[in-house]
This record gives structure tokens, C-alpha cells and sequence, in this order.
């Protein structure tokens, strides 16, 4: 059989030869590290023959396919693993998820202690390097297999498919899985794996359903690299939002609104900074904005397309006799806007911003701290434009992404979502508008990636994925082009010609929802913001009784320039107070004590730098003014 490579190199072996026996023909270290084939742009098991005339690629470690797999398997070994120390466990699903993998059992609660001695035996099953061997049963004998063995779930999932289906199956040692592939060729193939934590998960994701036990697991070919992730896993809950949100007295998620933050005193100071900034930069830029009311009638919805598309996630109600639905996005209240006058091209493009509360029907489960929340601030904008203005205008809306995010300190990835099967409008215009907005973003020397299929129903859209500090990545703002709502609510400008023309227009985020902008930057930050986003940007202690006045003083100087200041007048040790400051990761402190107020000075101590030495007040107040002004963002 001839066997065609990556590098377009062919070569011949004998027909039945696996990826693995090809591989060995190279190098044996190559046989070792290929955990898995791709033959012809289809992800295989290495250990099964290949016949006839292929295109090959071996995947190692180095390819995401590669480490999909090892994990996958990690997954299997898990189960085996559970189901030898809690036989009474039912088998759901388990795949291999990013960064790991998962597998759900009906089960009772697993303990600390049942984590340890799983992990123990999964070690135990790596170590016996177990082969793994697929085979196919036809869909009733499946069915039959599997209800001997008393595993409802599997059953289940078998009795969805078409009667006609031939089904697949793993088998590593005692231990048998419904399942479609591809694995390593043995378990010892797995190396170093680490059960992270147990969460409850609705079989088949729905809440009507019961809640079983999900394991979280990861795998890595090298300890080294586990290690590093543990340690990054580490400083992920460090940095949780939820737990900073709490300590620094942000926001708060309570039982009486589950879904629904609350913003506290400190966290109306970040959110209300934030804003300000916000406003600031959409008024550089030209924009206008507008405020759309929260409750609109059904009929709307219907016009705009979205009833069709998302009225499982609207909350609905009823007023004076008629359907009303609680929005869960802006744009057709931003379409109304626009038609309340006429438009002459010489007033294009408009750009109307609006930071408007969008409320959406999210499962309990998915609830997720201020990231998956039920109801939002949306930093919302609708661009109207001329046709001949879509790529300057999508340009613009990146420059001000590109001033956003690196006044944060944040990088991105750029995604290009074209069109989904549930969409709206001729495929001819969707074109169009995908490759204008490719043509924008290439003309200004950008790189993309594309998703396939994942556009907005109304038309295609970029996404920004940015990466912080721990190089995670948060999807935040979007810039979707759409020739669809101006049609469908008869949108109009009047043109040079005289004559009436329909707008293009851009709907677009750049924090994407100032709720979840916030968990990002906290988590980024540690929650130490930058001294001109911190809550408190400084405090002043007194180190006696003595120097009461004088701090008070200092604190009113501050405050009268616009500085955020508190005072720590306690009768407590000064290292007490530092720490505490520290804790609450205020940018700066002030401590004042009988020779500072002889000498008309301050001790500054900064959050990161610790002790800067004395400054007079004036030089203090000048070197805070410019950090906050120039909003740095190093201490």
C-alpha cells in the first residue's frame, strides 16, 4: 500500500501494517512517542492495520489530537479504576475535554479519601501497561451486553442510535467501555495522570435528569509538565474571582438570586471606574450613546428573528393582555432608535453605544460566579454604514479593541465565526460580509483563525479571545457584520442619489459584558488592580494617637485631588495595619509617625515594591496623579 506523509513524501509498506509498525520503520523513538494516527484527515487508533493507499499523519504529544487521546484513554482508566474500588458505580460518559478529561457515575458522593485511593489504582492500571482492544457488536447485542452488566446509562445511549448501527467498544484488562475511539495501544502509554477534583453533573446535561458524580482527571507525558499545570492550576484558585470578590468586598452571590450578582460598595468603585474609562474612549471615538428599555413586547422579537433562535434563554411575561419578553440582547431596541428619524448619508456611520441589562435563562449548573450569570451589562454598540464604509469602520472598531485591551495589560487571538446552519439571509451575502470582514483585518496586518459554523444567525463575526496573565483565554469582545436587521425592520438612509438605500450595519462588544470583564481583570490582576481601577488607591496609617490629626489631614489633601483614601486610625500595631493593607492589595501606603510629621514628610510603602523611602506630600501626590492619569499598569 502506498502511504502518502505530511511533507508530501510517498512510501510503500506491506497492506495491515498499523501507524505504530509504520512508525517503528522510522525510528523507534518515533513508534514510542506516536500515540494515535490521522488517516485522511481522520483521527485513528495507531494499532489498527491500514489497508489500501492512505494519507498519514503520526500523532505524538506535540499534536492536540495526540494529547486528546492519551487523555481519552485516561479516561477509561479512570473508570476501571472506579469501578474496581466502588463496584456498585454506574458508567455515564467520560470524554477528554481540554487540558484532561472526565468521566460521570452514578454514584454516592466521592470523598477526599475515594480521590486518593482511585488515583492509587489508576496508577496501578497504568503500571500493568494493559493493551486496549476495540471490537464492534450490532446495536442489539450491544444493548443486551450492557444490560448484563447492569449499566442503565450505557443502555440508554445505545437505544438512541439507529437500529442498524454497528457499535464499538474498548477493552483494557477485566474492563470494557462503550466507545468510538481512538486509544493508545496500551494503558502504560498514559504516564503521569492527577484526579483534580469531583463536581455534580446532570446526565445528559439537562436538570430534569439526575445529578451523578463527574471526577475531573488530567494527563501529561511528562511529570515536569503535570507539575507546572498543577502549579498553574494553583494559582488559578488563588486568583478565583469568587474568592477574591468576597475577601475584597466586590461583589457578592446570594440564594435569594441565584445568577444575579450583587455589586458591593468596593465593587461599585471598580465597575463605576471602569465605566468612566469606558465612556471616556467611546466619546474619542465618536460614538453616541442611547438607552433602550429592558421589557419589549413579543412581536418584536419575532421581527428581529431572535424569538426563533433564543427564546429558550428569553424570561417572558405578560402586561395588559400582551406577550412581553425581558431582552436578552440590545440590538432591536437599537434598531427602533434609529428609526425614529431619517438618515441622510452625510450622518454615516452612526454609532450609537449602549451599556444596556440583558437578562438570559441559564441552567444552575452552568451558573458560574460573575462569568455565566443570568443577568449582564452588555457594553453594546450599533454602527450604521454605507456599504463602501464597512472596512474602514470595522478597522476602527479594532483600533479601539487594540487601546482597550492593552490599557489592561491583555493580548488576543482573533476568530473569524462564519455562517451556522440556523441562520438568516442568502448565503451570497454572508460571503460577502465574511470576506470583508477577513479583507479588514488582514489590511491591518492581522492574523486569524477561523471557526467554523459559530457566527451569530444573522450574520458572521469576529471574535477576540484574550489571554491574561496565566495565559488563559477569555472570549470578550465581537464585531458581527450584519445585512440582515436592517432588512427585516426596513431600515433606510437617503444617499447622495437622492434616493432611499439600506444601511450595513455592526453589532459589537469590547468588554463583552462589564460583569464578566470584571471576573477576568480580577483574576488577571490578582486582585490587585491598577492603581487607577483600585477601589482604595491608598491608605494612610497613623502609627500613634499622636499623628491622628495629621494623617486625617493627609487623607482630606488626597481626597479633595481625587484620590480614593482611607485612614487606619486603630490602636494597633503597625505592622498589623501593613499586613492588613496588603491583604485588601491597596496600591499604596502612607504611614505617619512622630518624625514624619516633624519633618512635613510620609512613609511610602508601595503593594508591590514595599518600602520607597520618605517623599514629601507634594511629591507623593504628583507621582500618584501621573500613574493614575497615564492609568499604568505596573505598582
Amino acid at each position: 500500500m502506498n502511504i502518502t506523509f505530511p511533507d508530501g513524501s510517498v512510501k510503500q509498506f506491506e497492506d495491515g501494517m498499523t501507524a505504530l509498525q509504520i512508525a517503528e520503520t522510522i525510528s523507534p523513538r518515533l513508534k514510542k512517542a506516536t500515540l494515535a494516527a490521522e488517516i485522511d484527515g481522520r483521527r485513528e487508533d495507531a494499532f489498527r492495520p491500514i489497508h489500501g493507499d492512505h494519507k498519514l499523519k503520526l500523532l505524538t504529544w506535540d499534536d492536540e489530537d495526540g494529547r486528546w487521546t492519551m487523555r481519552h484513554t485516561g479516561s477509561h482508566i479512570l473508570a476501571q479504576a472506579v469501578k474496581r474500588v466502588h463496584p456498585e458505580a454506574k458508567l455515564a460518559i467520560g470524554p477528554a475535554i481540554e487540558n484532561g478529561f472526565y468521566y460521570d457515575f452514578d454514584a454516592e458522593p466521592f470523598t477526599p479519601d475515594d480521590l486518593e485511593k482511585i488515583q492509587k489504582e489508576m496508577e496501578k492500571i497504568i503500571a500493568e501497561a494493559l493493551p486496549l482492544e476495540r471490537f464492534e457488536l450490532p446495536r442489539d447485542e450491544a444493548i443486551e451486553y450492557f444490560k448484563q452488566r447492569e449499566e442503565p446509562y450505557k443502555v440508554e445511549l445505545i437505544e438512541d442510535l439507529p437500529k442498524d448501527a454497528i457499535i464499538s467498544f474498548y477493552k483494557q484488562g477485566d474492563f470494557v467501555d462503550l466507545c468510538a475511539g481512538p486509544h493508545v495501544e496500551t494503558t502504560g502509554k498514559v504516564r503521569f495522570v492527577k484526579l483534580m477534583s469531583v463536581a455534580g453533573a446532570y446526565w445528559r446535561g439537562s436538570e430534569k435528569n439526575k445529578m451523578l458524580q463527574r471526577i475531573y482527571g488530567t494527563a501529561f507525558e511528562k511529570k515536569a509538565d503535570l507539575d507546572e499545570y498543577i502549579n498553574r492550576i494553583e494559582e488559578a484558585k488563588r486568583r478565583d474571582h469568587r474568592k477574591l470578590g468576597r475577601e475584597l468586598g466586590l461583589f457578592a452571590l446570594m440564594e435569594e438570586g441565584p445568577g444575579f450578582p450583587f455589586f458591593l460598595p468596593k465593587g461599585m468603585v471598580l465597575r463605576n471606574t471602569l465605566l468612566d474609562y469606558w465612556h471616556e474612549i467611546h466619546k474619542r471615538y465618536g460614538y453616541v450613546e442611547i438607552s433602550t428599555p429592558i421589557i419589549l413586547n413579543q412581536e418584536l422579537w419575532h421581527r428581529s428573528g431572535h424569538w426563533e433562535h433564543y427564546k429558550d434563554n428569553m424570561y417572558t411575561t405578560v402586561i395588559d393582555g400582551e406577550d412581553y419578553a425581558i431582552k436578552p440582547m440590545n440590538c432591536p431596541g437599537g434598531m427602533l432608535v434609529y428609526k425614529t428619524e431619517p438618515h441622510s448619508y452625510r450622518e454615516l456611520p452612526l454609532r450609537m453605544a449602549e451599556l444596556g441589562l440583558v437578562h438570559r435563562h441559564e441552567l444552575s449548573g452552568a451558573l458560574h460566579g460573575l462569568f455565566r450569570v443570568r443577568c449582564f451589562t452588555q457594553d453594546d454598540a450599533h454602527i450604521f454604514m454605507t456599504w463602501d464604509q464597512m472596512e474602514q469602520e470595522i478597522q476602527n472598531v479594532v483600533r479601539l479593541f487594540d487601546e482597550v485591551y492593552s490599557t489592561f495589560g491583555l493580548t488576543y487571538q482573533i476568530e473569524v465565526s462564519t455562517m451556522p446552519e440556523d441562520h438568516i439571509g442568502e448565503k451570497e451575502t454572508w460571503d460577502l460580509a465574511t470576506d470583508t470582514l477577513k479583507r479588514a483585518i488582514e489590511h491591518m496586518g492581522k492574523s486569524y483563525i477561523i471557526n467554523e459554523g459559530d457566527g451569530a444567525f444573522y450574520g458572521p463575526k469576529l471574535d477576540f479571545h484574550l489571554s491574561d496573565s496565566l495565559g488563559r483565554t477569555w472570549q470578550c469582545g465581537t464585531i458581527q457584520l450584519d445585512m440582515q436587521m436592517p432588512e427585516r425592520f426596513d431600515l433606510e438612509y437617503v444617499g447622495a442619489d437622492g434616493e432611499k438605500h439600506r444601511p450595513v450595519m455592526i453589532h459589537r462588544v469590547v468588554l463583552g459584558s462589564i460583569e464578566r470583564f470584571i471576573g477576568v481583570i480580577t483574576e488577571h490582576f490578582a486582585g490587585a488592580f491598577p492603581t487607577w481601577l483600585a477601589p482604595v488607591q491608598v491608605k494612610v496609617l497613623a502609627m500613634t494617637d499622636r499623628t491622628h490629626d495629621a494623617a486625617k489631614s493627609i487623607a482630606a489633601e488626597l481626597d479633595g485631588m481625587g484620590v480614593r483614601v482611607e485612614t487606619d486610625l486603630r490602636n494597633e500595631k503597625i505592622g498589623f495595619k501593613i499586613r492588613e493593607a496588603q491583604m485588601q492589595r491597596i496600591p499604596y501606603m502612607l504611614i505617619i509617625g512622630d518624625k514624619e510629621v516633624e519633618n512635613n514628610v510620609v512613609a511610602v510603602r508601595s503593594r508591590k515594591g514595599g518600602d520607597l523611602g520618605k517623599m514629601t506630600l507634594d511629591e507623593f501626590k504628583a507621582k500618584i496623579a501621573e500613574e493614575i492619569k497615564t492609568r499604568a499598569i505596573a505598582d
